[in-house]
Protein backbone atom coordinates (compact mmCIF):
# COMPACT_ATOMS: atom_id res chain seq x y z
CA UNK A 1 0.00 0.00 0.00
CA UNK A 2 2.77 2.44 0.89
CA UNK A 3 4.92 1.68 -2.38
CA UNK A 4 1.57 2.14 -4.63
CA UNK A 5 -0.07 5.35 -2.61
CA UNK A 6 2.35 7.37 -0.94
CA UNK A 7 5.59 6.68 -3.35
CA UNK A 8 3.23 6.52 -6.44
CA UNK A 9 5.46 3.70 -8.04
CA UNK A 10 3.71 2.07 -11.59
CA UNK A 11 2.53 -1.41 -11.55
CA UNK A 12 5.70 -3.03 -12.94
CA UNK A 13 8.23 -1.15 -10.42
CA UNK A 14 5.53 -2.77 -7.84
CA UNK A 15 5.75 -6.35 -9.45
CA UNK A 16 9.94 -5.65 -9.43
CA UNK A 17 9.89 -4.80 -5.34
CA UNK A 18 7.91 -7.55 -4.72
CA UNK A 19 10.53 -10.00 -6.31
CA UNK A 20 13.19 -8.71 -4.75
CA UNK A 21 11.73 -8.02 -1.27
CA UNK A 22 10.53 -12.15 -1.16
CA UNK A 23 14.14 -12.94 -2.66
CA UNK A 24 15.66 -10.82 0.34
CA UNK A 25 13.20 -12.39 2.97
CA UNK A 26 13.80 -16.18 1.37
CA UNK A 27 17.51 -14.80 1.93
CA UNK A 28 17.28 -13.84 5.45
CA UNK A 29 14.98 -16.54 6.42
CA UNK A 30 17.24 -19.18 4.98
CA UNK A 31 19.84 -18.07 7.66
CA UNK A 32 17.57 -17.75 10.88
CA UNK A 33 16.98 -13.99 10.56
CA UNK A 34 12.82 -13.60 10.82
CA UNK A 35 12.50 -10.16 12.21
CA UNK A 36 13.62 -7.17 9.70
CA UNK A 37 13.75 -5.14 13.04
CA UNK A 38 17.08 -7.72 13.79
CA UNK A 39 18.37 -7.38 10.00
CA UNK A 40 21.69 -5.98 10.61
CA UNK A 41 24.44 -4.06 7.87
CA UNK A 42 26.24 -7.19 8.06
CA UNK A 43 23.65 -9.25 6.85
CA UNK A 44 22.77 -7.29 4.18
CA UNK A 45 26.36 -6.68 3.35
CA UNK A 46 26.73 -10.53 2.93
CA UNK A 47 23.42 -10.44 0.87
CA UNK A 48 24.94 -8.27 -1.86
CA UNK A 49 28.09 -10.11 -1.88
CA UNK A 50 25.61 -13.16 -2.52
CA UNK A 51 24.00 -11.61 -5.71
CA UNK A 52 27.33 -10.61 -7.19
CA UNK A 53 29.38 -14.09 -6.69
CA UNK A 54 26.71 -16.77 -6.29
CA UNK A 55 23.77 -15.32 -8.42
CA UNK A 56 26.27 -13.70 -10.45
CA UNK A 57 23.91 -10.70 -11.02
CA UNK A 58 25.47 -7.87 -12.80
CA UNK A 59 25.85 -4.59 -10.96
CA UNK A 60 22.81 -2.33 -12.23
CA UNK A 61 20.74 -5.46 -10.99
CA UNK A 62 22.71 -5.21 -7.67
CA UNK A 63 22.12 -1.65 -7.69
CA UNK A 64 18.14 -2.10 -8.31
CA UNK A 65 18.35 -4.40 -5.16
CA UNK A 66 19.85 -2.41 -2.95
CA UNK A 67 17.18 0.14 -3.88
CA UNK A 68 14.61 -1.63 -2.77
CA UNK A 69 16.30 -2.42 0.36
CA UNK A 70 16.38 1.22 0.91
CA UNK A 71 12.80 1.64 -0.11
CA UNK A 72 11.79 -0.31 2.82
CA UNK A 73 13.76 0.34 5.96
CA UNK A 74 13.06 4.17 5.20
CA UNK A 75 9.50 2.90 5.29
CA UNK A 76 10.33 1.11 8.65
CA UNK A 77 12.02 4.12 10.50
CA UNK A 78 8.81 6.50 9.60
CA UNK A 79 6.73 3.77 11.04
CA UNK A 80 8.62 3.96 14.31
CA UNK A 81 9.07 -0.22 13.24
CA UNK A 82 12.90 -0.01 13.63
CA UNK A 83 15.46 3.02 15.26
CA UNK A 84 18.53 2.39 12.91
CA UNK A 85 18.86 2.14 9.15
CA UNK A 86 21.10 -1.15 8.02
CA UNK A 87 21.28 -0.01 4.52
CA UNK A 88 22.66 3.31 5.71
CA UNK A 89 26.74 2.89 4.85
CA UNK A 90 25.84 -0.06 2.12
CA UNK A 91 27.68 1.16 -0.90
CA UNK A 92 26.30 0.98 -4.66
CA UNK A 93 28.99 -1.50 -6.83
CA UNK A 94 30.40 0.40 -9.45
CA UNK A 95 28.58 0.22 -12.80
CA UNK A 96 29.66 0.62 -16.17
CA UNK A 97 27.62 3.37 -18.15
CA UNK A 98 26.88 1.91 -21.69
CA UNK A 99 26.41 4.95 -24.34
CA UNK A 100 22.86 3.90 -25.43
CA UNK A 101 21.94 3.07 -28.69
CA UNK A 102 21.21 6.29 -30.71
CA UNK A 103 19.98 6.32 -34.41
CA UNK A 104 21.06 8.79 -36.82
CA UNK A 105 18.35 11.59 -38.20
CA UNK A 106 18.76 10.05 -41.22
CA UNK A 107 17.42 6.83 -39.20
CA UNK A 108 14.90 8.37 -37.66
CA UNK A 109 13.50 9.76 -40.41
CA UNK A 110 13.73 6.66 -42.22
CA UNK A 111 11.83 4.94 -39.50
CA UNK A 112 8.46 7.51 -38.74
CA UNK A 113 8.43 7.15 -42.53
CA UNK A 114 8.19 3.79 -42.53
CA UNK A 115 4.39 3.38 -42.21
CA UNK A 116 3.59 5.29 -45.28
CA UNK A 117 6.48 3.70 -47.29
CA UNK A 118 4.63 0.54 -47.29
CA UNK A 119 1.08 -0.27 -48.88
CA UNK A 120 -1.64 1.06 -46.53
CA UNK A 121 -4.52 -0.79 -45.35
CA UNK A 122 -2.65 -4.08 -45.76
CA UNK A 123 -3.41 -7.22 -44.11
CA UNK A 124 -2.63 -7.39 -40.10
CA UNK A 125 -2.18 -10.92 -38.88
CA UNK A 126 -0.13 -11.47 -35.69
CA UNK A 127 -0.82 -14.60 -33.32
CA UNK A 128 -0.83 -12.93 -29.48
CA UNK A 129 -2.90 -13.05 -26.53
CA UNK A 130 -5.13 -10.97 -24.75
CA UNK A 131 -6.24 -7.78 -25.10
CA UNK A 132 -3.34 -6.76 -27.50
CA UNK A 133 -4.76 -8.81 -30.44
CA UNK A 134 -4.90 -7.47 -33.35
CA UNK A 135 -7.29 -8.59 -35.77
CA UNK A 136 -7.87 -7.74 -39.24
CA UNK A 137 -9.16 -4.83 -39.68
CA UNK A 138 -8.46 -4.07 -43.28
CA UNK A 139 -11.38 -1.06 -42.91
CA UNK A 140 -9.19 0.84 -40.64
CA UNK A 141 -5.65 2.25 -41.56
CA UNK A 142 -3.74 1.13 -38.74
CA UNK A 143 -0.38 2.76 -39.89
CA UNK A 144 -1.43 5.66 -39.60
CA UNK A 145 -1.74 5.14 -35.58
CA UNK A 146 1.81 3.64 -36.09
CA UNK A 147 2.82 6.49 -37.46
CA UNK A 148 1.55 8.71 -34.64
CA UNK A 149 3.09 7.00 -32.32
CA UNK A 150 6.57 6.84 -34.18
CA UNK A 151 6.44 10.59 -34.51
CA UNK A 152 5.51 11.40 -30.49
CA UNK A 153 7.94 8.60 -29.09
CA UNK A 154 10.59 10.68 -31.20
CA UNK A 155 9.17 14.59 -30.80
CA UNK A 156 8.78 14.34 -26.67
CA UNK A 157 10.80 11.77 -25.79
CA UNK A 158 8.17 9.11 -24.68
CA UNK A 159 8.65 6.33 -22.75
CA UNK A 160 6.68 3.58 -24.16
CA UNK A 161 4.63 3.51 -21.02
CA UNK A 162 3.99 7.55 -21.06
CA UNK A 163 2.96 6.90 -24.87
CA UNK A 164 0.13 4.07 -24.31
CA UNK A 165 -1.50 6.40 -21.27
CA UNK A 166 -2.07 9.21 -22.56
CA UNK A 167 -5.63 10.51 -22.54
CA UNK A 168 -7.37 13.05 -24.54
CA UNK A 169 -7.85 15.02 -21.87
CA UNK A 170 -3.74 15.15 -21.76
CA UNK A 171 -4.05 16.27 -25.17
CA UNK A 172 -3.54 20.48 -24.82
CA UNK A 173 -4.75 22.07 -28.05
CA UNK A 174 -4.13 25.72 -27.75
CA UNK A 175 -0.46 25.35 -26.44
CA UNK A 176 0.65 22.33 -28.93
CA UNK A 177 2.15 20.26 -25.88
CA UNK A 178 0.49 16.91 -23.89
CA UNK A 179 0.75 15.97 -20.16
CA UNK A 180 2.21 13.45 -19.62
CA UNK A 181 2.39 10.88 -16.76
CA UNK A 182 6.10 9.36 -15.98
CA UNK A 183 7.43 7.50 -13.59
CA UNK A 184 6.17 7.56 -10.08
CA UNK A 185 3.42 9.09 -11.08
CA UNK A 186 5.16 12.41 -11.88
CA UNK A 187 3.62 15.34 -14.10
CA UNK A 188 5.46 17.08 -16.78
CA UNK A 189 4.09 18.83 -19.92
CA UNK A 190 6.02 18.53 -23.07
CA UNK A 191 5.99 19.91 -26.19
CA UNK A 192 5.17 18.47 -29.61
CA UNK A 193 6.59 19.21 -33.14
CA UNK A 194 4.79 20.12 -35.86
CA UNK A 195 4.97 16.76 -37.92
CA UNK A 196 4.10 14.43 -34.54
CA UNK A 197 1.26 17.24 -33.92
CA UNK A 198 -0.14 16.59 -37.59
CA UNK A 199 0.11 12.65 -37.57
CA UNK A 200 -1.70 12.57 -33.77
CA UNK A 201 -4.44 14.96 -35.19
CA UNK A 202 -4.53 12.85 -38.33
CA UNK A 203 -4.77 9.78 -36.31
CA UNK A 204 -7.53 10.93 -34.12
CA UNK A 205 -9.36 12.72 -36.77
CA UNK A 206 -9.76 9.42 -38.85
CA UNK A 207 -8.12 6.64 -37.35
CA UNK A 208 -9.07 6.48 -33.67
CA UNK A 209 -12.92 7.38 -34.23
CA UNK A 210 -13.20 3.73 -36.31
CA UNK A 211 -11.52 2.03 -33.18
CA UNK A 212 -13.69 3.22 -30.86
CA UNK A 213 -16.31 0.36 -29.93
CA UNK A 214 -20.03 1.53 -28.21
CA UNK A 215 -18.88 -0.08 -25.05
CA UNK A 216 -16.39 2.49 -24.61
CA UNK A 217 -13.36 -0.02 -23.77
CA UNK A 218 -11.12 2.27 -24.70
CA UNK A 219 -10.83 4.19 -21.57
CA UNK A 220 -10.61 7.56 -22.61
CA UNK A 221 -6.92 6.59 -23.77
CA UNK A 222 -5.78 7.88 -27.11
CA UNK A 223 -3.90 4.84 -28.73
CA UNK A 224 -5.99 1.99 -29.12
CA UNK A 225 -5.70 -1.53 -30.79
CA UNK A 226 -8.06 -2.89 -33.23
CA UNK A 227 -10.14 -4.19 -30.48
CA UNK A 228 -10.73 -0.75 -29.22
CA UNK A 229 -9.14 -1.43 -26.37
CA UNK A 230 -5.73 0.78 -24.82
CA UNK A 231 -2.70 -0.09 -26.59
CA UNK A 232 -0.14 -2.24 -24.17
CA UNK A 233 3.87 -2.04 -24.01
CA UNK A 234 4.28 -5.48 -26.10
CA UNK A 235 2.20 -3.27 -28.56
CA UNK A 236 4.09 -0.35 -28.75
CA UNK A 237 7.36 -2.67 -28.63
CA UNK A 238 5.84 -4.37 -31.78
CA UNK A 239 5.13 -1.29 -33.53
CA UNK A 240 8.35 0.09 -32.78
CA UNK A 241 10.42 -3.65 -34.15
CA UNK A 242 8.18 -4.28 -37.45
CA UNK A 243 9.07 -0.27 -38.68
CA UNK A 244 12.48 -0.55 -37.65
CA UNK A 245 12.97 -3.72 -39.78
CA UNK A 246 11.12 -2.10 -42.77
CA UNK A 247 13.06 0.67 -42.60
CA UNK A 248 16.52 -2.15 -42.63
CA UNK A 249 17.43 -0.65 -38.58
CA UNK A 250 18.79 -3.31 -36.65
CA UNK A 251 18.36 -3.48 -32.72
CA UNK A 252 15.77 -0.45 -31.79
CA UNK A 253 13.23 -0.68 -28.98
CA UNK A 254 11.41 1.96 -28.19
CA UNK A 255 13.80 3.64 -25.55
CA UNK A 256 15.94 4.05 -28.83
CA UNK A 257 13.81 6.82 -29.95
CA UNK A 258 14.26 8.76 -26.56
CA UNK A 259 17.76 8.08 -26.47
CA UNK A 260 17.54 9.83 -30.03
CA UNK A 261 15.22 12.57 -29.25
CA UNK A 262 17.71 13.87 -26.01
CA UNK A 263 21.06 13.17 -28.17
CA UNK A 264 19.74 15.33 -31.36
CA UNK A 265 19.27 17.71 -29.06
CA UNK A 266 22.08 18.72 -27.34
CA UNK A 267 23.87 17.84 -30.45
CA UNK A 268 21.45 20.58 -31.72
CA UNK A 269 22.48 22.84 -29.07
CA UNK A 270 19.98 21.99 -26.10
CA UNK A 271 21.01 23.28 -22.77
CA UNK A 272 21.02 20.17 -20.54
CA UNK A 273 18.88 21.32 -17.96
CA UNK A 274 16.26 21.74 -20.38
CA UNK A 275 16.35 18.40 -21.75
CA UNK A 276 16.39 16.71 -18.21
CA UNK A 277 13.26 18.79 -17.95
CA UNK A 278 11.57 17.33 -21.22
CA UNK A 279 12.93 13.76 -20.32
CA UNK A 280 11.40 13.73 -16.57
CA UNK A 281 14.89 13.12 -15.06
CA UNK A 282 14.91 13.63 -11.14
CA UNK A 283 18.35 13.70 -11.35
CA UNK A 284 20.68 15.52 -13.84
CA UNK A 285 23.26 12.65 -14.16
CA UNK A 286 20.81 10.59 -15.97
CA UNK A 287 20.66 13.23 -18.59
CA UNK A 288 24.54 13.61 -18.39
CA UNK A 289 24.95 10.03 -20.48
CA UNK A 290 23.54 12.30 -23.69
CA UNK A 291 26.43 14.55 -23.49
CA UNK A 292 28.52 11.96 -25.62
CA UNK A 293 29.07 13.82 -28.89
CA UNK A 294 31.22 11.83 -32.06
CA UNK A 295 34.17 12.84 -33.16
CA UNK A 296 33.33 13.82 -36.42
CA UNK A 297 31.63 16.67 -35.07
CA UNK A 298 34.70 17.47 -32.44
CA UNK A 299 36.86 17.46 -35.57
CA UNK A 300 34.21 20.00 -37.51
CA UNK A 301 34.17 22.10 -34.53
CA UNK A 302 38.18 22.38 -33.87
CA UNK A 303 38.44 22.60 -37.65
CA UNK A 304 36.16 25.60 -37.36
CA UNK A 305 37.05 27.10 -34.24
CA UNK A 306 40.93 26.63 -33.75
CA UNK A 307 42.98 29.27 -34.89
CA UNK A 308 44.91 27.14 -37.24
CA UNK A 309 41.95 25.54 -38.80
CA UNK A 310 43.76 25.15 -42.23
CA UNK A 311 45.51 22.08 -40.49
CA UNK A 312 44.48 18.59 -41.37
CA UNK A 313 42.68 16.75 -39.10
Amino acid sequence: MYYRVEAGLSPATLDSYGRDLRQLLGWLGERGTTQLEAVTYQDLAEYMQWMRVERKLDARSVVRHLSTMRSLFKHLIANKKIERDPTEHLERPHQWRRLPNVLTPRQMRNLVDAPEESPRRERIARKKTGDDIEQDRSDVDLRIRDRAILELMYSSGLRATETITISLSDVMQEQQCLRVFGKGSKVRLVPVGDPAWAALRDYLNTTRPQLVTMDRRDKGRIFLSSTGRPLTRMSVWQVVKRYAAEAGLRDVHPHTLRHSFATHLLSGGADLRVVQTLLGHADIATTQIYTHVDKDKVKDWLAANHPRNSMKL
